[in-house]
């Protein structure tokens, strides 16, 4: 009967579920994407190099092949990890956020803005936890580091020997405003981007797959200088702690004040963005619209 206990916990019930199975596509979407990581980690790795020591894609790839297969895949722990965890936290928190935000702010703010809203909330949360990971990911990476601190067990030692703000959570500005910017376009853009291109006939799952793709894409190549911030600012370890201004003056004048030498690496970016939030985001759609 309607409004009887039982009723209403019935109800609630259903509605956690709901809420659980948008964790559960957001983690599954990612965890199957999880090949594609490791198939392109290679590709990623020589972004790195370049986003650090400044290198062309020839001499990145030279310095990685010299160093040898073993070399090449170290630091890759790091981003499975983070990669399934964060597709469960990112996904399954906006549809949190934007549940809760609708009822409330419907009146206020446009319905079409909500999940953009949302997804800013879900990328600020996604920086204070994953922070820590790409943080031990970027000193892995990072050639210099393999004789003083040759394994991960020595990684995680020595960052949690040193204070949160130089440690674990360096670079957790620059993180922030790039995870909630990008959260937020791609939660904004992603469905009326697929709503475009299934207008022109093409499949629901390869609509989603091209959103995915055009939409982290385009974000990627937007906040590309403030991964690379990041990863100057995280690769190292020790030292004093400078502010994100006085890195990004060390940084800029690194590059020459060139905008084409800070970019290096960035066209490698659209083929990593392709596979992996193309492949996610069509996965994902797939298994919300099967739920619906």
């Amino acid at each position: 009967m309607a409004g009887s206990p039982h009723h209403e916990d019935e109800k609630d019930r259903g509605g956690t579920a709901v809420h659980f199975q948008s964790y559960l596509h957001g983690g599954t979407s990612s965890l199957l994407s999880t090949l594609p990581t490791v198939i392109v980690f290679p590709v990623y790795k020589t972004i790195f190099r370049q986003q650090i020591h400044n290198t062309s894609v020839h001499r990145a790839v030279g310095q990685l092949y010299k160093e040898g297969l073993v070399k090449l895949y170290r630091g890759v722990a790091p981003p499975l990890l983070m990669r399934t965890l964060n597709g469960s936290l990112l996904f399954g928190l906006q549809d949190t956020l934007l549940r809760q935000l609708f009822p409330s702010s419907q009146n206020v703010i446009s319905a079409a803005a909500l999940p953009a809203l949302a997804g800013f909330g879900a990328g600020v949360v996604e920086a204070v936890v994953f922070t820590p990971f790409e943080r031990v990911q970027n000193v892995l990476q990072n050639s210099q580091n393999d004789r003083q601190l040759p394994s991960l067990k020595s990684v995680l030692t020595r960052l949690k020997a040193q204070r949160i703000g130089l440690g674990y959570y360096r670079g957790f500005l620059p993180i922030t405003v790039r995870n909630a910017l990008g959260s937020s376009l791609y939660f904004g853009l992603k469905d009326p981007v697929s709503a475009i291109v299934s207008g022109q006939g093409l499949s629901p799952l390869v609509s989603s797959f091209i959103s995915g793709t055009l939409t982290s894409m385009g974000i990627s190549l937007t906040l590309y200088p403030l991964s690379v911030l990041v990863a100057n600012m995280q690769s190292q370890v020790g030292g004093e702690l400078k502010g994100v201004m006085v890195c990004w003056r060390v940084l800029w004048k690194s590059r020459n004040q060139s905008i084409a030498l800070l970019y290096r690496g960035g066209s490698l970016v659209i083929l990593r963005s392709c596979i992996t939030w193309g492949i996610t985001t069509a996965i994902y759609d797939r298994q919300e619209k099967q739920r619906s």
